[in-house]
């Protein structure tokens, strides 16, 4: 399918760029990606971009620190872009400016995606919003900076390349990032490997937490408001725990629950191997994802030890079907 970006910046001159709430890698290195392309671009244009606190982790990103929280008032967009949503609700804040906007554009790559905007570029195949994004841009644009938030979208998205997104174009994609000069060894190292104090700190409670399905094929934790004030760690502290709980020999998914300020808990899930499909199971608490790493969210009025039973009793039930159990 042909889409001329540029095209959509005629008699333009006030732009904005959103994501989803709870930014992860791939939200904040797609719209990251496109704020210093069309800075780079169009440098006259009045240019903002609105997200939720970031994960420490995506601050090296150039202009980062440019982020402005959503929900203050502004003079309505001529142009506003939102980026690795599926639907209205997941911009949180940020709907203020969708709704006064005169012209929209959603960039994703959720099954789930209803094409909420007046142009809609949206392939539930790809591996990322960020090789999305890749595809629109003209190749000689691409500077570095420019490279480093999409390859940050595009590792974190795929699982470091392991998740069933990943594919030939990918891969093609990568490699032309990595031939722009980015320090790839960098950006994985500073995004999954470097923690902060309270960060160790969590994951070990978490560690300490976690506890097998009876099957042994989820391994799952939880960590109350109470721990988390305990250690002073916050939301974006909690970024890669579901990843090392799915490292666990032998289990084929992690699942880990963190509960927000006002009781309820934010569910991630990963799945191991391609039999899984863990954005199903997350459908059943109106969240969503991907086959391979999904969220959603338990509500006050459940018992998250009873959502990690069904959870685990819902896995079971796809391996069955999948003939893992012999």
């Amino acid at each position: 399918m042909s889409f001329d970006l540029l095209s959509l910046f005629e008699n333009v001159n006030r732009v904005g760029i959103t994501g989803h709430v709870r930014p992860d890698g791939d939200c904040v290195g797609s719209t990251l990606a496109m704020y210093n392309y069309i800075q780079k671009k169009y440098p006259t244009l009045d240019l903002h971009i609105f997200l939720e606190e970031i994960p420490s982790c995506f601050s090296f990103l150039k202009n980062a620190d440019r982020i402005e929280t959503p929900g203050v008032e502004q003079d309505p967009f001529d142009l506003f872009i939102i980026l690795d949503c599926g639907d209205l609700s997941r911009i949180g804040k940020s709907d203020l400016y969708f709704h006064s906007a005169k012209k929209t554009l959603c960039i994703d790559h959720h099954l789930s995606n209803v094409t909420f905007c007046n142009e809609n570029y949206v392939f539930p195949e790809a591996s990322s919003t960020c090789e999305l994004v890749f595809d629109l841009l003209v190749k000689d644009d691409i500077s570095k900076d420019i490279a480093e938030c999409i390859y940050t979208g595009i590792v974190t998205d795929t699982g470091l390349f392991q998740y069933s997104c990943t594919h030939h174009s990918t891969m093609e994609c990568a490699g032309f990032l990595m031939d722009l000069g980015i320090d790839y060894p960098v950006i994985v190292d500073t995004v999954f490997n470097e923690k902060t104090f309270v960060q160790n700190q969590i994951l070990g409670q978490a560690l300490i937490n976690a506890r097998l399905s009876e099957n042994k094929t989820l391994v799952s934790s939880i960590l109350t408001s109470q721990e988390l004030e305990k250690y002073g760690a916050a939301s974006n502290d909690m970024e890669g725990i579901v990843s090392q709980l799915r490292v666990t020999k032998g289990a084929q998914a992690s699942l880990f629950l963190h509960q927000n300020p006002d009781g309820s808990y934010k569910g991630s899930l990963r799945a191991k191997g391609h039999i899984l499909n863990v954005a199903e199971i997350a459908s059943h608490y109106q969240g969503g994802g991907h086959a391979m790493a999904a969220g959603f969210r338990v509500n006050v009025d459940q018992d998250p030890n009873q959502v990690i039973d069904d959870i685990s009793r819902m896995i079971d039930e796809q391996l069955r079907e999948g003939g893992f159990f012999k």
